[in-house]
């Protein structure tokens, strides 16, 4: 708590610094209203609005490949389509949270900030309590509308706080159940299995990929980033929380499961059928084997199914890749993690002199039919035609560089949208209509869901190696967990990460958090 309290300190000093620098500052709902009466009453309008934005590159090839983003022809676009003058100043994937950290305290805040998700993310460290950003309700109630009606009350709860007061713009999922267990149908069909739906069937499936030469049967990612795939059948993902015995505690204490799925791991490892190491293998070696054709089966973000077939395609001719049911346990469910409800948010500077009502305009903007035409198949004459009876003819890429071009304006550039799948392209093909299927019907039906803490626990805050992230475990679990996977501890091993995280905190938190779920405030509790 004392921690929080430097924190909130340090944030007020850095907003009297910038209400100083600012004479344009608006720091209430009332001022804003007033400015946006005066914006209302003058003629800008021909003068493009400009605007500074920061982003994270989310690990998007082709911005990440960019020699400048800024001069790229789809931000021109946009500018041209919104009249607006962006300049984005990108976060490095990898580096997020620590560059949003120095960002935010030097003080030369852009006027535009996108978050990882909700409010009380580690990378905005208290700024949305110290006043950083600016309260929106009467900005979208008076220029938002289509933002208010397109986006779903789940989205916007998670950027509202506990006085009701809406700080971020987000981007949003109709269906949280984004990820699915992607399988090579080319090497399993060599194998003579089934699909596989069972931890045992899935084990045999790997078994026979080990058998065939492949180099990894399952592909494995640091932190147990997308190869978590197994803790799901056995509802035991360790950064998920569950009401257990009368107290609220991370599901690696909830019962023997973890075990289960910590010998699962073992097992694997030992037999190598996962990546030796998966434990410390970054996002773009992992990526780099998959498309090398090295992997038999990999978790992933279920839209980019196609395009990923198309790359591996472009390496193993022959190779069919497919979204599968995840592994069950012995309840007859799985699945990936659930996400929230919100992917991306947009604050908005509190010391910001642009034009608000416009810049509310630009966001609300993005839920357009017009917005949707342009990020969907891009500009009319360029990437698709328009007959004359009115049908338009989009061709989906096939050649890397513009699948990569695609998902860049459909995923990255799109700023609001149903971020689950872009349906305008899935609904080209055959194929891309199977994986709207698959969305609504198999992802759709699994999942495993946890208690969220809204805001995040004080206890956990001030104790980064405790704290688990979204959906990767805290470090301590981890570090203990990989000895155990490894073969260097037993399985009993587990009590001792259990003890060493309740002496360093872990105590304390169950004790906060299980007082909220008995206050029922500042927690989301999954619907049975």
């Amino acid at each position: 708590m004392q921690n929080r309290f430097v924190v909130h300190l340090i944030w007020l000093f850095i907003l009297i610094f910038l209400v100083a620098c600012s004479s344009n500052n608006n720091t209430s709902t009332d001022s804003l209203s007033n400015d946006t009466s005066k914006n209302e009453t003058t003629n800008e309008q021909d003068e493009p609005l400009e605007f500074s934005i920061s982003m994270r590159t989310l690990a998007t090839e082709y911005v990440e490949n960019h020699p400048d983003i800024n001069n790229d022809k789809w931000v021109h676009e946009l500018e041209n389509l919104t009249n607006s003058d962006i300049h984005i100043e990108l976060i490095p994937h990898r580096e997020y949270v620590e560059r949003m950290t120095l960002l935010l305290a030097s003080g030369d805040i852009p006027d535009v900030v996108q978050v990882s998700g909700g409010l009380y993310g580690p990378e905005l460290a208290g700024a949305v309590e110290a006043g950083v950003f600016m309260p929106l309700n009467e900005l979208l109630e008076e220029h938002g509308q289509n933002l208010l009606s397109v986006v779903p009350q789940e989205a916007w709860d998670q950027v509202t706080d506990a006085d009701g007061i809406i700080y971020a713009i987000p981007d949003y999922l109709a269906n949280r159940s984004r990820r699915g267990m992607a399988i090579r149908m080319d090497l399993l069909e060599q194998t003579g299995l089934d699909i596989p739906k069972t931890t045992d069937e899935y084990l045999a499936v790997l078994r026979a990929f080990k058998e065939l030469g492949v180099e990894n049967p399952y592909q494995g990612r640091e932190q147990f980033k997308y190869a978590d795939t197994f803790f799901g059948a056995f509802d035991a993902y360790p950064y998920q929380w569950e009401f257990y015995e009368g107290e609220v505690v991370p599901k690696f204490m909830a019962g023997d499961k973890i075990l289960d799925a910590l010998e699962f791991y073992r097992i694997m490892y030992e037999e190598g059928l996962i990546h030796p190491e998966f434990l410390t293998t970054p996002q773009p070696v992992y990526r780099s084997n998959i498309i090398a054709g090295k992997a038999g089966m990999w978790s992933m973000n279920a839209e980019e199914v196609l395009s990923w077939e198309q790359e591996i395609q472009s390496n193993i001719p022959e190779a069919r890749v497919e979204i599968i049911p995840s592994p069950v346990g012995t309840d007859g469910k799985g699945g990936h993690y659930l996400y929230n409800s919100t992917t991306r948010a947009f604050l908005i500077n509190n010391s910001t002199d642009v034009d608000i009502k416009r810049l509310i305009q630009f966001f609300d903007w993005q839920v357009s039919e017009e917005a949707e035409n342009f990020f969907t198949f891009g500009l009319e004459g360029d990437t698709y035609t328009v007959s004359s009876d009115g049908n338009l003819d989009y061709t989906v890429p096939t050649d890397i560089n513009s699948i990569n071009e695609q998902r860049y304006r459909n995923y990255w550039l799109w700023l609001i949208r149903d971020a689950t799948f872009t349906r305008g392209v899935l609904e080209q093909s055959d194929d891309g209509q199977k994986l709207i299927e698959i969305f609504d019907g198999i992802l759709a039906e699994e999942g495993r869901d946890s208690i969220f803490f809204d805001p995040p626990l004080d206890t956990l805050q001030s104790n980064p190696e405790i704290r688990p992230g979204s959906d990767v475990p805290a470090d301590l679990w981890l570090t203990g967990a990989a000895e155990i996977i490894l073969g260097r501890k037993p399985l009993e091993y587990h009590e001792e990460i259990i003890k060493n995280w309740l002496n360093k905190g872990g105590a304390q938190v169950i004790e906060e958090a299980t007082q909220r779920y008995n206050d029922g405030v500042g927690i989301q509790i999954p619907e049975e």
